[in-house]
């Protein structure tokens, strides 16, 4: 047997009750049985060191002060988590997660409003997502409440590393994965629940910029009765192949289509695509392969509201010849409109509308995950 165990850089760990408010200054005590400090979040920091960053924020990660770490118990469920100072992890090298890929993500972002609130959106759909997910992977995974709960301490604990809105936001990235010596294809015998925050400049600083995509005709995303439909981690490890070379030939992303026909649209590489023709907007239905994203399913309810017909259907890739807008969205891009798509070599060319429903559409979103609107939907939490 190996005694497995998370090893950090001068790691302290918080507890908290099973409120989901979390204060805002953390004082220094002992924490219950397990011996560990608590700290305030700016020990050893400083302010203006963060300040200067906001110019420079890209897609990168950025070492931030706390990570939440929670383990599984030999029943399966979650307890005694909370948060540690950033640093690196020890796991087994056996462990599922590296030896047979056991292991899922989540995303979601934290923004600051002008009156200082934190505010989170629709973080409780990320949390059933996950357990949906850890279900098909053979996992145990935290309760909804306790997914929030980290996700809202996380959030507070690194609370000055979320840049002011109009400059960026905080990039939220809970993991699950199988810890644990194994040998043969079996589930773990031990699940580590793992977040980590980092501050993201705004994805369309100047405008929305369309992008150019090219459609996949070899290489398919996923396949019915695989792993497409959850946030596995091998989903983004099997296109990184067509994405570099759509890259490299000058493209922005990829189109997959369906892997039995080779004729509907499914996803961009970690977006789900719209089709806009007069009212109506199209996309490609859930059935087992694309991943039900939770930007995706406010985008239709915000369609909705706004008069749209939206229709959930097999999309044939003809239909993009014909269609007077195309637009994808996810929990970074919010929603990107597509200024291209070439398929065998012909090009079609969209924008001449000026993406009037793209826009229309993403500073709805955009409004509420900011606070800049009143969030009439009842989808964010606010931290105060």
């Amino acid at each position: 047997m190996f005694n497995v165990q998370l090893s950090f850089t001068n790691a302290t760990i918080f507890q908290f009750s099973s409120s989901f408010m979390v204060q805002h200054h953390l004082q220094l005590a002992a924490a219950s049985s397990h011996g560990w400090l608590r700290a305030t979040p700016s020990d050893g920091h400083s302010e203006t060191s963060v300040d200067k960053r906001w110019d420079s924020l890209a897609f990168n990660p950025v070492k931030t002060d706390y990570i939440y770490v929670m383990k599984s118990c030999k029943d399966g469920s979650f307890s005694n988590g909370g948060l540690r100072h950033y640093g690196n992890i020890e796991i087994s090298p056996s462990a599922a997660v590296l030896n047979y890929g056991q292991g899922i993500i989540e995303n979601l972002k934290a923004y600051k409003n002008k009156n200082g609130s934190i505010i989170l959106f629709r973080v409780e759909e990320n949390g059933l997502r996950m357990r949906v997910g850890a279900d098909r992977m053979c996992m145990p995974a935290p309760t909804i409440e306790q997914f929030v709960e980290a996700v809202t301490s996380t959030v507070s604990a690194n609370e000055r590393w979320i840049p002011p809105s109009n400059r960026g936001f905080l990039h939220v990235r809970p993991l699950l994965m199988g810890n644990g010596p194994v040998l043969s294809l079996t589930p773990a015998p031990e699940f580590i629940f793992l977040i980590y925050v980092t501050p993201v400049r705004n994805y369309f600083e100047g405008g929305l910029k369309p992008i150019n995509v090219v459609v996949e005709n070899d290489i398919h995303r996923a396949t019915l009765g695989g792993v497409g439909n959850i946030k596995a981690l091998g989903n983004y490890a099997g296109i990184m192949k067509a994405q570099a070379k759509a890259k490299a030939n000058g493209f922005s992303d990829v189109l997959y289509l369906d892997s039995i026909h080779n004729r509907y649209l499914e996803e961009v590489s970690t977006a789900n695509v719209f089709v806009v023709k007069d009212n109506t907007i199209s996309t490609p239905v859930l059935g087992g392969t694309i991943l039900p994203g939770i930007t995706r399913k406010s985008i239709i309810e915000i369609a909705h509201s706004q008069g749209f017909k939206v229709e959930e259907r097999l999309v044939p890739v003809e239909e993009l010849f014909d269609a007077d807008e195309v637009f994808c969205c996810g929990n970074a891009v919010c929603v990107l409109p597509v200024g291209s798509i070439t398929l065998n070599g012909k090009r079609v060319d969209y924008g001449e509308s000026g993406f009037v429903v793209s826009q229309q559409l993403y500073s709805a979103l955009a409004n509420i995950q900011m606070g800049l609107i009143e969030d009439k939907m009842g989808w964010t939490t606010l931290l105060n």
